[in-house]
């Protein structure tokens, strides 16, 4: 399900320029899952796009005056009807979880892969959310050692304080389950 080049074939392509290399010998360890929504708490429209491409026009809506500045990323993004989005290969670092720290170790994006869930932190995710969530995380886990189910941790874990996502909508015992049982009939 990830080629060599770290993309997953079954994704739409969306190249962002808000990326880099990872420091020398760091591979992916951790999973972060994030939520976003464009203008927030709407769903569907090009503006996550035109975000992660530095071209959201800050005229379309009164929210986007206050991020269209940002150069941000994620490596992956999965819409409410379960449709895949990759901005970022998943060996490279993608720039989504800011200031941050797991298990003591700073910089998560250095060592993390980050995927976006198009939702908000109130709101119930999709039923096809979670299975697409699912089999990228099954695949990721299969291609990078370092990441297990065990870490696989919220935006909020790593910058407590400071962001809130995936929020309480996030079903994390359904989400495990659903991982397991992928595990198990593997």
């Amino acid at each position: 399900m990830i080629d060599p080049q770290g993309m997953l074939p079954a994704a739409r392509q969306c190249p962002s320029p808000n990326r880099d290399l990872r420091p020398a010998g760091c591979d992916p360890e951790l999973l972060i899952i994030h939520n976003i929504s464009l203008p927030p708490n709407q769903y569907g429209g090009p503006w996550i796009d035109q975000l992660f491409l530095n071209c959201l026009e800050a005229d379309q809506h009164p929210y986007f005056q206050e991020i269209c500045h940002l150069q941000v990323s994620s490596h992956i993004l999965i819409r409410r009807d379960g449709e895949i989005v990759q901005y970022v290969p998943l060996g490279e670092r993608a720039w989504h979880a800011g200031q941050s720290e797991f298990e003591g170790r700073p910089q998560c994006n250095d060592f993390s892969i980050g995927i976006e869930l198009e939702g908000s932190d109130d709101i119930p995710y999709t039923d096809s959310q979670y299975q697409r969530l699912t089999e990228v995380a099954a695949a990721i886990i299969e291609r990078f050692p370092g990441i297990s189910a065990k870490r696989i941790t919220g935006h909020s874990d790593v910058a407590p304080g400071r962001k809130t996502d995936p929020g309480p909508a996030f079903d994390w015992d359904k989400f495990h389950k659903l991982l397991a049982e992928r595990s198990a009939d593997r």
